[in-house]
């Protein structure tokens, strides 16, 4: 299947986002949401030989709606202009395993744990009291420090000490963190090309560590 297809597409839904437009052109968006879906099939198919979970994800499970919710946010555009895949969401992960979202403009790979509710925070930051250590081994590991850059920048990182904590913490710059992000831009060129499920299988494996690491943090349970 030709990928360019769900590029141009989302191009050109990008330059004509409306109602109107997409009326007209509702054959192109189902080829190239098929194409996508395909994709996202393979993909699915290949991490099922690392975590049996994806065997269960249904590929159309996994991507986001086109249309935006306006309801709150009237300022949005009629249609998003991204195709994403985030397996095992669907399913009531707290991580993000593996999320995946193309865009003409904007492309990326990422995992990882993004704005957790208060109580999760506080079972991750619990853990880097602990063993902060560990986290800490994950994500200079030179193959995640390579492929990621390392954990993205939390925009929402407090400026202050958290509550129960002491500013002198030998981890504390990690527990101010209200996000733990791995995140990769990603090209046209590799999307579309045939070694993209490649890609995102290494993706997933480089970010596991990262992800079990939270995981367990945020299922422990002090009666265990």
């Amino acid at each position: 299947m030709n990928k360019k297809l769900i590029f141009g597409f989302l191009k050109n839904l990008s330059d004509n986002n409306s109602k109107e437009w997409m009326d007209l052109h509702r054959s192109e968006y189902l080829e190239a949401k098929n194409i996508w879906l395909h994709e996202v099939e393979i993909i699915l198919s290949r991490l099922s030989l690392h975590e049996e979970k994806f065997r269960t994800v249904v590929p159309k499970d996994t991507i986001t709606r086109i249309n935006n919710n306006r309801k709150f946010q009237p300022h949005k555009p009629v249609y998003k202009d991204n195709f994403t895949c985030t397996p095992l969401g669907s399913i009531g992960s707290a991580t993000l395993h593996i999320s995946v979202s193309v865009n003409p403009a904007n492309s990326f790979i990422a995992g990882g744990l993004y704005h957790p509710e208060s109580e999760t925070l506080k079972k991750v930051r619990e853990a880097i009291d602990y063993d902060g250590h560990l986290l800490n081994g994950i994500i200079t590991n030179k193959k995640f420090v390579k492929f990621y850059g390392g954990l993205e920048n939390d925009e929402d990182m407090l400026k202050s000490v958290p509550k129960g904590y002491h500013k002198d913490h030998k981890h504390i710059d990690l527990l101010k963190r209200r996000n733990f992000v791995a995140f990769r831009n990603i090209t046209r060129s590799e999307v579309i090309s045939g070694k993209f499920v490649d890609l995102v299988e290494e993706a997933y494996l480089t970010v596991k560590p990262l992800n079990d690491y939270l995981n367990r943090a945020i299922e422990f349970s002090d009666e265990e």
